[in-house]
């Protein structure tokens, strides 16, 4: 970035005393020891960033959110700076930030070979950031917008997860990867039988073909005797023509009379207890008078099925 250099390198331009009068001045600035700004107004986020990177101690990279956020992965603002250092080496003082510590950091693997401020490639950032999350949802969203943007592949995420190693979410972070491709096609099958079969219900008919205004379409479960079906979407926003007809058809097939709810597949492996609640009250609605479990049983039986697959 041309308005943000190391010291020595603007001192290596223009020498080191116009740039002490410069900056005396105030015509330029310098916010941190080893950098240089060439102007005298409000430091922008990029400039921050490389302020940042530049006050840290050799081998540091830009990381995480950041990295992300300078490869053009939008829709996560975060005012944080996210910075990795070699494994053992002691940080400086520095501006504000957020360090972490990694012994993977070979450039062209783990970093990037040219750009800077100095990065990790976007298929580790993009990993990081996931693993420190706090929040599932997030990481969901996290990774599946980065293979909707285009941004990401397959296998540079592969990759990155294997050289990363164990890391929190690591699990989530591949069923997303799952889903943002279009793995996920339909529910996914045995966190939503078990559910049904808690609840008590009988057992649904699956890819029932049903006949719209339009044609013909299947629907991923449907109980007959209730005239109620789920349909479950992995990614739907992936690719906006397959989302498009997916709402058209979900309309068709309500138009017939049938009762249609639709859950994420996130929600439906990880939020089972709210899937097990509406699915239930819209089975009430629907005229099935069966016994269920109530909503402590369930939560109790989820507890102990999710413990026993762990």
């Amino acid at each position: 970035m041309e308005t943000v250099l190391r010291a020595n390198e603007a001192n290596r331009r223009w020498g080191r005393g116009k740039v002490r009068q410069l900056i005396d001045t105030g015509h330029w600035q310098r916010p941190w020891p080893r950098a240089v700004v060439t102007h005298n107004g409000p430091l922008s986020r990029l400039e921050t960033i490389a302020v940042v990177w530049l006050a840290a101690p050799p081998g540091a990279v830009v990381s995480g959110l950041t990295a992300l956020e300078l490869d053009e992965l939008t829709g996560f603002d975060d005012t944080r700076v996210f910075l990795t250092l070699p494994q053992g080496r002691r940080p400086t003082t520095l501006p504000p930030t957020e360090l972490h510590w990694s012994t993977c950091l070979e450039p062209g693997v783990d970093v990037h070979p040219v750009r800077e401020p100095r990065r990790t490639t976007f298929a580790r950032s993009l990993v990081d950031a996931a693993s420190r999350s706090t929040h599932q949802r997030r990481v969901r969203v996290l990774v599946i917008a980065a293979f909707q943007q285009g941004l990401v592949n397959t296998d540079a995420v592969t990759e990155a997860l294997a050289r990363h190693g164990t890391c929190r979410h690591r699990a989530l972070i591949i069923e997303s990867v799952l889903d943002a491709l279009g793995g996920i096609q339909s529910l996914p099958e045995r966190d939503f039988t078990w559910i049904w079969r808690v609840l008590g219900l009988a057992r649904p008919a699956r890819q029932q073909r049903v006949k719209g205004a339009d044609g013909r379409y299947y629907l991923d479960v449907y109980w007959r005797e209730l005239d109620l079906a789920v349909e479950s979407h992995g990614a739907p926003h992936r690719a906006v023509e397959r989302w498009d007809a997916d709402v058209v058809r979900g309309n068709e097939v309500t138009i017939t009379g049938s009762r249609v709810l639709v859950f994420t597949s996130f929600a439906i492996r990880h939020d089972r207890a709210v899937v097990a609640d509406q699915l239930l009250r819209m089975a009430r609605h629907c005229g099935w008078t069966g016994r269920a479990s109530t909503r402590d049983e369930f939560l109790n039986l989820d507890a102990l099925e999710r413990h026993s697959a762990a």
